[in-house]
């Protein structure tokens, strides 16, 4: 399905979307239960939602645009104001969106003190891709079946010839600047990453590993505890 955009916008995504994506404008969406705890105040009312987030982790499973951007930087500011020393986790399940929300998302992610692991469930595509690699370095992670996507921006572009030469400037621009991340995050040159960006360019976790996106693939929580202890000892 094709992603919203406003006119003139700057995406990652040609109309149409990725079109390996599910996950633009759902039609339907799976009720989130409600359970309580008992803590020592009382009762509480919780969501999953909520629960992620007093361990300190953010669930970015939607498409990146302005509000889902907002979201996520005050989860982070949250976060950070509450305990600037202990680690925050973006789990990221999402197609990508606007390059406007990923810069906000970015900047506010190196702005803020605590370390971030990232860790991609399902799928980081386009934008939600920059954002996994941004993660501290040590800290990304993808799950076995996780599928990593790296593309140019794209832009529709619109209106007189005068306007479309500054659109191409801009795109020319966002361009060089998401080069510019990739190969900060990644450790390739950026001639390489211009030339791999030309075109889709889908990874698998372990594929992402070599290209230097994430840092390791998680099977499961007992094999990371495992080695942590075998480390220990």
């Amino acid at each position: 399905m094709t992603p919203c955009r406003r006119e003139g916008q700057t995406t990652f995504d040609p109309p149409g979307g990725d079109p390996m994506s599910d996950l633009y404008l759902p039609s339907s969406r799976y009720i989130v239960p409600e359970f309580e705890e008992r803590t020592s105040q009382g009762w509480r009312r919780h969501n999953p939602y909520t629960k992620l987030f007093e361990e300190r982790i953010i669930f970015l499973g939607v498409q990146i645009d302005d509000a889902s951007a907002n979201d996520v930087m005050a989860q982070l500011l949250t976060l950070e104001s509450m305990d600037p020393d202990r680690d925050i986790s973006i789990y990221i399940n999402s197609p990508g969106g606007s390059f406007t929300a990923l810069t906000a998302i970015y900047d506010t992610m190196l702005f803020v003190k605590p370390d971030i692991q990232t860790v991609c469930m399902g799928q980081a595509a386009s934008a939600a891709a920059v954002l996994l690699a941004a993660g501290t370095p040590g800290k990304r992670f993808a799950l076995p079946n996780a599928r990593i996507l790296i593309h140019q921006p794209y832009s529709e572009g619109q209106g007189q010839s005068s306007d479309l030469e500054i659109q191409a400037r801009e795109i020319l621009r966002m361009r060089t600047l998401l080069e510019r991340m990739l190969a900060r995050h990644t450790g390739r040159p950026e001639e390489q990453i211009r030339r791999d960006i030309e075109r889709d360019k889908i990874l698998t976790a372990e594929e992402a590993v070599e290209y230097g996106i994430v840092d390791g693939v998680i099977e499961s929580r007992k094999a990371q505890l495992a080695t942590a202890g075998r480390a220990a000892s």
